[in-house]
């Protein structure tokens, strides 16, 4: 991929949008595409299409996608199934169409069967029954996936697919009627220092296994696949470890400060109860993780404290 090549980073405004354009403009790429919602509503072919062919990329990161935790999938799953599948269908096949030369799709590790077994393997995908609360999101992925693979044995249009595990870092959502359970618990505990609480209510039991990816690292990755990896194979990305939703909540305690009891809701669902990808396909190529968490959730605070904490 020269480093004057058109690359065209499609939700370059989202949390893995903004740090693939971080990673690519650090290394050095200079041609980079990119438009907002506003701009270009993926969702619309017509408008799609008419980007595709007069910008014509060489290169698609396709980041774009409606996202949430288990709030938002739960009370929005016609949104989370046909906004990702419009997304999905629209620029793969937009970018086949006018030339692109390779396209790279985010998926999610949410694509793997609830009772996967662990660490779980990229031949999980279609063994068994999804996760409930986050299938609508989970079958517009695995969409993706078969689109991508089947553009590739129809046309032999060069697509790669990369699932990554539970990310946070700059640019998350805090929102907590949409976000994910990382910034969802930094948000909490930190309003509830501020306010001197007592207590900090979560859902679940806090039992669930959960592994969590750096953003920087899957940005990392995602470039790392496009330069090295050309194949229908897809490629788990994660760290390879994993700890309970307890454990999480007590790190994250620990870094904003918060010295309050936790009550967990154990009449909320904890979701699948581990998910922990194996990640030796994508080792075995040369890349590995390289943010310790406890790091990474630091510096993910202090963004927080920085650009989304009125």
């Amino acid at each position: 991929m020269d480093k004057s090549a058109s690359i065209f980073v499609a939700g370059h405004r989202g949390m893995v949008g903004s740090a693939i354009v971080r990673r690519l403009t650090s290394d050095g790429y200079s041609r980079l595409l990119l438009r907002t919602r506003a701009e270009l509503d993926l969702t619309r072919q017509s408008a799609v299409d008419e980007f595709f062919a007069k910008e014509r990329p060489e290169y698609v990161f396709l980041a774009a996608a409606k996202v949430g935790g288990i709030l938002a999938n739960s009370t929005r799953p016609a949104e989370f199934i046909a906004d990702n599948l419009a997304i999905q269908s629209n620029v793969i096949d937009a970018a086949y169409r006018n030339g692109a030369k390779k396209l790279l799709f985010l998926g999610s590790s949410c694509i793997y069967p609830k009772f996967a077994p662990q660490p779980i393997r990229e031949e999980s995908l279609l063994e068994g029954a999804l996760e409930p609360t986050n299938q609508w999101y989970a079958i517009a992925k695995i969409a993706g996936i078969k689109m991508a693979q089947a553009y590739r044995a129809q046309y032999g249009f060069s697509t790669i697919a990369l699932m990554p595990t539970n990310l946070y870092g700059p640019g998350d959502n805090f929102d907590l009627q949409s976000s994910h359970v990382a910034p969802a618990m930094i948000r909490k505990f930190h309003e509830a220092k501020i306010a001197r609480a007592p207590e900090v209510t979560l859902w679940g039991s806090g039992a669930a296994r959960r592994e969590f990816l750096h953003v920087d690292d899957l940005a990392d990755a995602a470039l790392f696949s496009m330069l090295h990896h050309d194949s229908e194979q897809i490629l788990n990305a994660g760290t390879g470890e994993d700890l309970t939703i307890a454990e999480l909540a007590e790190t994250i305690r620990s870094i904003t400060g918060f010295e309050g009891n936790i009550a967990w809701d154990t009449s909320k669902p904890d979701g699948t109860p581990r998910k922990l990808l194996d990640v030796s396909r994508l080792a075995s190529l040369g890349w590995k993780a390289r943010t310790p968490l406890r790091q990474g959730l630091e510096a993910a605070y202090q963004w927080y404290l920085a650009h989304a904490h009125a």
